[in-house]
This record gives structure tokens, C-alpha cells and sequence, in this order.
């Protein structure tokens, strides 16, 4: 009997290690290698093709990715919004072992700082954000 529960605690020893062996290789996977970096783009240095897409998808939200000339252009729509005076804040942009992980906030006007002309007119929040182009896959946070 002793026999048996001396083996069955080895066993239950190797799978707890392998349990922690396989969440530590995730984890590299995650891991931040290095911040990118990056330019916002104003609307004018948005390239004609991907204008032209993101003008059909505008209205919802929406996130895609761009490749052109050596360049990767991340976009991020938020869809309608009622009224202007949105920004959007670009928080992390990095390289892991096998993606680009990108987070964005949108910050919403401040209480009375929307003039009138813009206060009734919808507005649609967006960044286009252009970095170095890689064989990688953006997850967006």
C-alpha cells in the first residue's frame, strides 16, 4: 500500500512540473521583446488603396492591417460618434516572439469643450498608426 501511494505522488509530481513547464513556454510567446516604432498618420499621408477602405468600413468599428511598400499600417475605427472633439491616445505598440501587440484608448471630449458646429455633426474616430513592415500578425488589445 505504501508502495502505491509512493508512486502515485511521484506521478502527481511530474505533471505538476510539466503543468508548469508548459505555462512558462506561453508566457514566452507574450513576452515583450521591444516597443516598436511608429508614426500616426494624418489623414493626407494615408496611402489612396487603404483610404478607400477605410472609408467603406468607417461607420462600425473596425481593426485591419495594411502592408505596402515596406510599411505596416495598423488601423483602428471606433464607428459613429454623435460628435466630434475625439482623440485617440496610441498606449502600447511592441514586438513578441511571434506578434505585434497594439492598444489604443479613445478619449471622448470634455464636458463643454465641443463647439456648437461640431456638436451636432457625427464623427468618426480613427488612428492609423505606420511602422516597419513584419511577418508577423497584430493582436489588438
Amino acid at each position: 500500500m505504501l508502495k502505491k501511494a509512493n508512486i502515485l505522488l511521484k506521478i502527481l509530481i511530474v505533471l505538476a512540473v510539466l503543468c508548469l513547464v508548459g505555462c512558462g513556454s506561453a508566457n514566452d510567446k507574450t513576452k515583450k521583446l521591444k516597443d516598436l516604432d511608429f508614426t500616426v498618420l494624418a489623414e493626407e499621408a494615408i496611402p489612396g488603396e487603404l483610404k478607400k477602405l477605410i472609408e467603406e468600413k468607417k461607420m462600425q468599428e473596425f481593426k485591419l492591417t495594411y502592408q505596402d511598400s515596406g510599411f505596416l499600417y495598423i488601423c483602428i475605427g471606433y464607428g459613429k460618434m454623435s460628435t466630434g472633439g475625439f482623440s485617440i491616445q496610441v498606449k502600447e505598440l511592441y514586438e513578441t516572439a511571434n506578434a505585434i501587440y497594439v492598444s489604443t484608448l479613445l478619449i471622448g471630449p470634455e464636458p463643454g469643450s465641443v463647439d456648437l458646429t461640431k456638436k451636432n455633426s457625427p464623427s468618426y474616430p480613427l488612428v492609423v498608426i505606420k511602422t516597419k513592415a513584419m511577418d508577423k500578425s497584430v493582436v489588438f488589445n
